[in-house]
């Protein structure tokens, strides 16, 4: 799959951009089912809320579940991430974020960059997010909001948040969200399963609680440039991998081929 230059300047300009319908409606399903199944397992790289039950997110999915494993290698992820980043790139991170029905809890406004320079020492902001929706995602289910523009400041100062949700994040004050706002707005994108938005490390984003009886899970897939890999190895491989080696396309219908 290959961007359009209109495709590329908006991410340059954005911060973002968001494809809908990039996978197809059975290849939505067979992820779900995975997902769901994952869910249920007891294992450290699955993330609960505060309440203790319901499920944040699950790092790493794809170092043990083959579909997740052949979503980090699609082209349609792969290719334009490539395209973005001018460059081979690696698995940074896979996370499953499960914001379920009434328990999904908010995620603060931070840039992801943020968190990978002060806990993993990645040089620079040469990475960025691919997001999958698995469910559809509407304006009342938690949608992710971002603030355009906002990557063009580099890396902004954040503090250690360890006491908001289960996980800790490294967040932005929120006299700096208001300038940030001021200047570009805040915008979410909203779509079915199967949409998906690939946004820039350092683009400033969060995301509200889910107050509704309707699932947001979202894949995240975070890759960064192999030459931009990271220096420092005091999170656990499941949260911040170490396999810097370029990721190598498999065939696009790759996920319904039978192994």
């Amino acid at each position: 799959m290959e961007l359009t230059e209109k495709q590329i300047k908006s991410f340059r300009e954005l911060g973002y951009i968001f494809i809908e319908d990039l996978f197809q409606t059975d290849e939505i399903e067979l992820m779900n089912n995975e997902a769901k199944a994952i869910y249920n397992i007891e294992r450290p790289e699955v993330v609960k809320e505060k309440n203790g039950k319901a499920i944040r997110t699950v790092f790493g999915a794809h170092t043990f579940n083959n579909i997740f494993s052949k979503l980090a290698r699609h082209p349609r992820i792969i290719e334009p991430t490539m395209q973005l980043l001018g460059g081979e790139v690696y698995v940074h991170q896979f996370k499953l974020n499960a914001k379920m029905a009434f328990d999904g809890d908010v995620w603060q406004w931070h840039q992801d960059y943020a968190t990978w320079k002060n806990d993993d020492d990645m040089p620079e902001g040469l990475a960025l997010n691919v997001g999958l929706f698995l469910d559809d995602v509407t304006q009342f289910n938690g949608p992710l909001n971002f603030i355009p523009k906002s990557h063009r400041e580099g890396y902004i100062d954040s503090s250690h948040d360890t006491q908001t949700t289960s996980y800790a994040l490294w967040t932005i004050n929120e006299e700096t969200i208001s300038e940030l706002v001021n200047k570009g707005g805040i915008v979410s994108p909203t779509g079915k399963a199967g949409s998906v938005v690939f946004f820039d490390s350092s683009l400033v984003h969060g995301s509200p609680s889910n107050m509704s009886p309707w699932n947001r899970t979202i894949v995240y897939i975070s890759l960064n440039r192999t030459s931009n890999h990271i220096r420092k190895f005091t999170r656990p491989e499941y949260i911040a991998h170490r396999d810097f080696d370029p990721i190598k396309c498999l065939n696009d219908n790759c996920l319904q081929e039978k192994v």
